[in-house]
């Protein structure tokens, strides 16, 4: 049995400077911090940050007036900005700036008096700061079947954009449904799905082509870390996700040749080692990595955070 891993996989840049924020806020102005939800969806990156002395609240009243609070890499609604400027409390935002580019585009579109049609996930932390971004002419749709039951106000004069982290098949046939209900319905000049989460998933695809098991290590709450999941059962192939090697079944290797490994955004390469020490004391022999893609981006971090006093 041999061990193939993905390439991209793991930590995309939105989610480095996420956790960088965090980690700089903690370091200059002491503990606690308080993040609103979790900073990223992983639950070992979240405890790490917790035993660093960050508090992770669902509601901003649950910070005390005058701290500090950092919104998550999901980003927030406009409310929930107005209601931390009303506490008084100290902002910094780690919204991934790729989330931040379909909040403007939704401000965009409705300026142009547009009505809004967002492909997502109901209830993800992401989905409610974009629906959040205007207080009305903003529909949700999950599937194709959510677009036939859509009754849309103006229906000549819609827009849509999508969760960055959705399925990158899933979301093309929402879109299809879409254009094909409402001809005139315009999108996004740039694709809403992030650069990270389609290199991983293309990268899985790769993967499952050449393995008869994938184990994707990730949360159960991340979004990006569920679709890989999807993406290599997608493609006839047994498939897991797991948050680290103790939630691994030993009898899912018997009789494999090869088994996939890959991560999601928000899952640290800490956990992929552990996992793959577990593989190997499974019974592999051998580890190769797919032909690696150069992601190349970062993102600036708050200018106050940018450089350690």
């Amino acid at each position: 049995m041999q061990i193939v891993l993905a390439n991209p996989r793991g930590f995309c840049a939105g989610v480095e400077r996420a956790i960088a924020i965090v980690e700089r806020a903690l370091a200059k102005f002491g503990a606690p911090i308080y993040v609103r939800h979790e900073i990223v969806h992983n639950k070992f990156v979240c405890d790490d940050l917790r035993a660093k002395g960050a508090v992770f609240i669902k509601e901003l009243d649950e910070a005390p007036p005058g701290s500090t609070v950092i919104f998550s890499a999901h980003g927030v609604s406009r409310a929930v900005r107005e209601e931390a400027a009303w506490r008084g409390l100290k902002v910094f935002d780690a919204t991934c700036p790729l989330v931040t580019k379909v909040h403007v585009e939704v401000g965009k579109m409705r300026k142009a008096a547009r009505e809004v049609v967002m492909i997502g996930h109901k209830g993800h932390p992401e989905v409610e700061g974009t629906m959040g971004q205007s207080a009305d002419g903003m529909y949700l749709v999950e599937t194709a079947a959510d677009v036939a039951r859509l009754e849309a106000r103006f229906p000549e004069q819609l827009s849509f954009v999508t969760q960055t982290t959705l399925s990158v098949d899933d979301a093309g046939s929402v879109i299809a449904a879409l254009r094909a209900r409402f001809p005139t319905i315009q999108g996004p000049k740039k694709n809403d799905i992030c650069y990270a989460t389609q290199n991983r998933q293309d990268a899985v695809k790769a993967l499952a082509d050449e393995c008869d098991l994938v184990i994707v290590v990730g949360s159960p709450n991340s979004s990006n870390s569920r679709r890989l999941r999807e993406v290599a059962a997608g493609r006839g192939v047994e498939a897991y996700l797991v948050d680290g090697p103790e939630e691994m079944n030993p009898a899912w290797f018997a009789g494999k040749n090869a088994v996939g490994v890959t991560a999601g955004a928000s899952a640290p390469e800490v956990l992929v080692e552990q996992v793959i020490a577990h593989i190997r004391a499974l019974g592999a022999d051998a580890v190769r990595q797919l032909a690696a893609v150069d992601e190349g981006i970062a993102f600036p971090l708050p200018k106050e955070l940018a450089a350690p006093d």
